[in-house]
């Protein structure tokens, strides 16, 4: 009578190729955010999805079984960065100088703008279908608002500076990522400088405009109408 295979035979067959199957498929998903990542920092978010799999080697059925829209790539591919964002805006509300933190971030965030093409547009676009990236966001604004109000506090940044004064930095600066890395990094760092001396506390300086009321979700939603 021939000998039956063992339940534990059967069962370790099985998992042999799915164990596999899974490997491949996160080894695949790591592929598709490391082309991402590559090709949105040099030319922007605008790469098609199909110049993505063909960098990263792998069939475009293999990319939307992953990603199975544009906007999940990207959210998924920058969604490091936001956690970086939020993380130095965790650690400033930890410094003793509220405005050596509001610095620190403002330097860190424009330095990410200048270094990488695709991170403004990912920064500040709508992902409707990622929960996380709206939750993280909110989060990082509520963050900026109290950093904002501890500088004031301690009398380091101006009474009328507003948290929208920020999303203005950030479109501004977004305008010289356009140059070749070297001279987008250099007016970066020289448009923040500009930024910060502007925005100390002085005695018996004018007064500004009212601020614009912007939030970092208006910036790439559909335009107003007046109409």
């Amino acid at each position: 009578m021939p000998v039956q295979p063992s339940r534990n035979q059967s069962s370790s067959a099985i998992e042999t190729p799915v164990r596999r199957k899974r490997a491949d498929a996160r080894h695949n998903r790591t592929r598709l955010l490391r082309a991402a990542r590559e090709a949105y920092a040099l030319n922007g978010t605008d790469v098609p999805s199909s110049t993505i799999a063909r960098r990263a080697g792998v069939g475009a059925a293999t990319l939307y079984r992953h990603f199975p829209t544009r906007d999940s790539l990207i959210a998924a591919a920058f969604s490091e960065q936001l956690g970086q964002c939020v993380a130095s805006l965790d650690e400033a509300l930890q410094d003793d100088d509220p405005w050596r933190g509001l610095r620190n971030v403002l330097t860190k965030v424009c330095t990410m703008q200048a270094q990488d093409r695709g991170f403004s547009a990912a920064f500040l676009s709508q992902f409707p279908d990622a929960p996380d990236v709206h939750r993280e966001r909110a989060r990082a604004e509520a963050s900026l608002a109290r950093l904002v109000q501890r500088a004031k506090d301690t009398g380091q940044l101006r009474k009328d500076f507003d948290p929208s004064d920020v999303t203005l930095l950030l479109l501004a600066n977004n305008g010289v990522v356009r140059q070749s890395p070297e001279a987008a990094l250099a007016a970066s760092h020289r448009l923040l400088a500009y930024f910060l001396q502007s925005c100390r506390a002085t005695d018996g300086g004018p007064s500004l405009p009212p601020p614009a009321p912007l939030r970092l979700d208006d910036l790439y939603g559909p335009p107003h109408r007046t109409d």
